[in-house]
C-alpha cells in the first residue's frame, strides 16, 4: 500500500509561475529543474512514489523536496551552505606547486 505524505502542497498563483518557468529553462541545473517538477506534481495530487517513478528518481529525494518546500516555500528550494573545508583550488588558477 502507497504510503501518503503528510505534505500537502498548495501552491500560490506566484509560485506556481516561478516553478513552472524554472521547470521549462533549458539553462537551469539540472538539479533545480527536478526539484521545480517535483513541487509541480506534488502540487496535483501525486504521491512520492508516483513522482519518484516519473522522472526516474529515488522517493527519498521527493519526500525530502516536497519536505522543504512544505515548511520553507520557494527558499527552501535552493542549495543549503556545504560544511567542511574550503576549496584549496581557485576558479581558474593554476594551482600546481
Amino acid at each position: 500500500m502507497p504510503r501518503k505524505s503528510p505534505f500537502k502542497i498548495n501552491l500560490t498563483p506566484h509560485e506556481r509561475n516561478v516553478l513552472e518557468t524554472e521547470a521549462r529553462k533549458y539553462t537551469s541545473p539540472y538539479c533545480n529543474v527536478i526539484r521545480a517538477k517535483i513541487v509541480l506534481l506534488a502540487a496535483q495530487g501525486y504521491s512520492n512514489d508516483e513522482i519518484a517513478s516519473r522522472l526516474d528518481i529515488p522517493r527519498q529525494i521527493v519526500s525530502k523536496w516536497r519536505k522543504r518546500f512544505y515548511y520553507e516555500r520557494l527558499m527552501g528550494l535552493q542549495d543549503l551552505p556545504r560544511g567542511g573545508r574550503p576549496s584549496s583550488f581557485s576558479p581558474g588558477g593554476d594551482n600546481r606547486n
